[in-house]
C-alpha cells in the first residue's frame, strides 16, 4: 500500500518537471522572438560599386539590444541598391553603406552628393611613391611661375618660380581603376582620381595647365588648414634666416629759429671842422683843431 501511494507521488511530481519543463520552454522561445529581429548580412565580400542581389545576402537572427544602426532588416530595402563601400563576409549591410535608392553601379556611386569626380596624370613620384590609395586624403601642390609686380601693382616682365598648396584634404577615390579600400600596399599607377567639389575641379584644372602637379599624403584625422604664402627661390636661399631690417634714417631734428638782426645804428655825422692852429715846438709841427 505505501509503495503504490509512493510510486503515485513520484509519478505526479514527473508530470508536473515536465509541464514546468514545456512550459519555461515556451517562454524562453516566446522571449527570444520578442527580443530579436531578422538583419540582412553579406554572404561574400561585396566589392564597392557592386549591385546587392538576393544571392549576396541572407537575413539572419539578431539580438534587437544590439543592432546596428541603420541595419536593413527587410529585404525589399535591398531592391536595386548598390554599394558605396566594400562590405565584408558576414557584416551586417547598413544604410550608410549603400548609395541612394535608383544609383546605378560604378564610380558614380560612390561619389558624395555635390561632389564630383577628377582624374589626374600622375607617376611613381608625384602619386607619393604609390602610397595614395582609395580613402586616402592628400593635399594637391602646384609648381608655377608667379608674375612679379611693381611698386605700382602692374605686371612686369621678371618671373619666379613658386610652389604652393592649393587644395588641402582632396579625398583619394581610386587609383588607376582600382577603388578598393582594403589594401594596404603600396600601388605605383599613372593615374588618380579625386573627390572634388565643383570650385575645387576649376581649380585643380587651371593648376595642372599653368605648372606640374604633386600630391602631398598627409594625415587621415587632421583637419587643420596648412595658410602658406609658398615658397619661392627668393626664400628657398634664405635658409629661413630672418631679413635684416632696412635702416631707418634718423629724425632731423628742428633747428631753433634765429634771433631777429638788429639793424645797426646809423653812424653819427662828421663834426663841422673847426679852425685849425699850427704849432712848432723846436723842430717839432703839430696841428691843433679847434
Amino acid at each position: 500500500m505505501r509503495n503504490t501511494r509512493a510510486l503515485a507521488m513520484i509519478g505526479v511530481a514527473l508530470v508536473m518537471a515536465l509541464a514546468a519543463v514545456v512550459l519555461a520552454a515556451h517562454w524562453l522561445n516566446d522571449q527570444g522572438a520578442g527580443t530579436s529581429k531578422k538583419v540582412a548580412v553579406a554572404l561574400v565580400e561585396i566589392p564597392l560599386g557592386a549591385r546587392v542581389t538576393p544571392e549576396l545576402i541572407n537575413m539572419v537572427e539578431w539580438p534587437s539590444n544590439a543592432l546596428p544602426p541603420g541595419a536593413i532588416v527587410e529585404a525589399r530595402q535591398l531592391e536595386n541598391r548598390v554599394t558605396r563601400s566594400a562590405i565584408e563576409r558576414g557584416e551586417p549591410l547598413m544604410e550608410s553603406k549603400l548609395a541612394p535608392a535608383g544609383t546605378t553601379g560604378g564610380l558614380s556611386a560612390v561619389v558624395a552628393q555635390g561632389k564630383r569626380a577628377m582624374t589626374v596624370r600622375v607617376n611613381d613620384v608625384v602619386g607619393v611613391a604609390g602610397f595614395a590609395l582609395p580613402g586616402n586624403f592628400v593635399d594637391i601642390l602646384v609648381n608655377t611661375q608667379e608674375e612679379a609686380r611693381g611698386d605700382s601693382g602692374q605686371n612686369v616682365n621678371r618671373e619666379q618660380a613658386i610652389s604652393k598648396i592649393v587644395l588641402e584634404r582632396i579625398l583619394v577615390l581610386a587609383v588607376a581603376q582600382e577603388s578598393n579600400r582594403d589594401d594596404t600596399k603600396p600601388k605605383v599607377v599613372n593615374a588618380v582620381t579625386l573627390e572634388l567639389t565643383p570650385e575645387q575641379v576649376e581649380k585643380l584644372d587651371l593648376a595642372r595647365s599653368v605648372g606640374t602637379l604633386s600630391l602631398v599624403l598627409r594625415n587621415q584625422i587632421d583637419p587643420k588648414s596648412a595658410n602658406t604664402e609658398g615658397a619661392t627661390k627668393s626664400s628657398l636661399l634664405d635658409g629661413g634666416k630672418p631679413r635684416m631690417a632696412a635702416a631707418v634714417p634718423a629724425p632731423v631734428r628742428e633747428q631753433p629759429a634765429a634771433a631777429p638782426v638788429r639793424a645797426a645804428p646809423p653812424p653819427k655825422p662828421p663834426k663841422p671842422a673847426g679852425d685849425k692852429v699850427e704849432m712848432i715846438k723846436g723842430l717839432e709841427r703839430s696841428t691843433q683843431q679847434f
